[in-house]
């Protein structure tokens, strides 16, 4: 209807009552009446009052008061409110000039100008070093010094090249390089395997003989290490209390299950930033038992015990097998 010159029947008393306003009213004002009434009378909307004739009236009216308060507008403040008043059109009309860069529909003009603004800044960011190392180089003499060196380091450096590859070039003429070990068979750069990509096993190549680890690797390692630290802990700690232990102990021993369960649970949140990495599924770790944990350290706290109190019994032992050793070398001799 704008561009082909249609002009609304509604004059600008009956718009404003369409509207449901007052004249005077504010531009929000007007703009929060006419989207109520768009979503109460539009064909689309779910309301149970749509109504196509409603919605065409709601629209002029909504139009004619547009104009109506832009030439008050224009009237009272001169040209700089009209700017102000027009700087509030629909966002879309804000990408229309884009400083006359980019061709194509706005969205694709805006990123040719999002891209434009990005390069412009970068070039003003260079000018900007640059003018700051001339100001702070310019008439140095410590600064002519190091390009005079610098430059020095450079021609040596490019004649060592040069005699390089002339020494190379000669042996090559002589034949030194003809008896080589592979001579016109191919590089063997690539694995042989078809399921692995050339270029990333020879970045993994690289890696590994620079002695790079994968983040994984490293997890693991980290996660085995911080168990069997707290594994021997636990173990030391229930070694000093003793058996049987007494009331005080076991407090002693509570609180050091508690330290302990805390420790687990710092180790489970290790373990679970180890599966999120991993790239074997295979390879990924379950959580550690706090319970499991203490159970093991008390058989373990056993066995050590155990141990410490066999010796003497085995010396026994041994005394009665030195003992009776005749016989049992009899017996021996007689199966034989």
């Amino acid at each position: 209807r704008m561009l082909s010159g249609y002009k609304p029947k509604n004059d600008v008393k009956d718009s404003y009552k369409v509207l449901e306003l007052e004249e005077g009213c504010s531009l929000d004002d007007v703009r929060n009446s006419y989207h109520n009434l768009a979503k109460k009378y539009h064909p689309d909307s779910s309301s149970g009052m749509a109504d196509s004739r409603a919605f065409i009236r709601v629209e002029e009216a909504y139009r004619v008061v547009l104009g109506d308060l832009a030439a008050k507008q224009k009237s009272d403040s001169g040209e700089e409110e009209e700017d102000q008043f027009k700087s509030k059109s629909l966002q879309h009309r804000h990408y229309l000039s884009f400083e006359g860069v980019g061709i194509g529909t706005p969205s694709q003009r805006e990123k040719q100008y999002m891209q434009f603004r990005v390069d412009r800044a970068t070039e003003q960011v260079l000018e900007y070093r640059q003018q700051c190392l001339e100001s702070r180089y310019a008439g140095s003499d410590l600064s002519r010094a190091q390009d005079v060196r610098q430059s020095k380091k450079v021609k040596i450096t490019q004649a060592v090249e040069r005699l390089v590859e002339d020494l190379i070039q000669e042996s090559m003429a002589k034949g030194d390089f003809d008896n080589l070990s592979g001579k016109g068979k191919p590089l063997q750069k690539f694995s042989h395997s078809p399921h692995i990509d050339p270029m990333t096993h020879n970045l993994n190549r690289i890696l590994i003989d620079n002695g790079y680890q994968p983040e994984w690797i490293l997890l693991q390692k980290e996660i085995r290490e911080t168990i069997e630290r707290l594994r021997k802990s636990i173990v030391a700690s229930r070694r000093k209390l003793g058996e049987p232990m007494t009331l005080p102990e076991q407090k002693q021993w509570g609180r050091v299950c508690e330290q302990f369960a805390e420790d687990i649970r710092k180790l489970n949140k290790r373990v679970d930033n180890f599966n999120l990495v991993v790239p074997i599924l295979s390879r990924q770790m379950v959580h550690f038992s706090t319970d499991k944990e203490i159970l093991r350290a008390r058989k373990t706290y056993e066995a050590v015990a155990e141990k410490v109190s066999d010796p003497g019994t085995k010396e026994d032992g041994g005394g009665e097998g030195k003992r009776f050793g005749w016989k049992s070398s009899l017996l021996k001799w007689l199966k034989l």
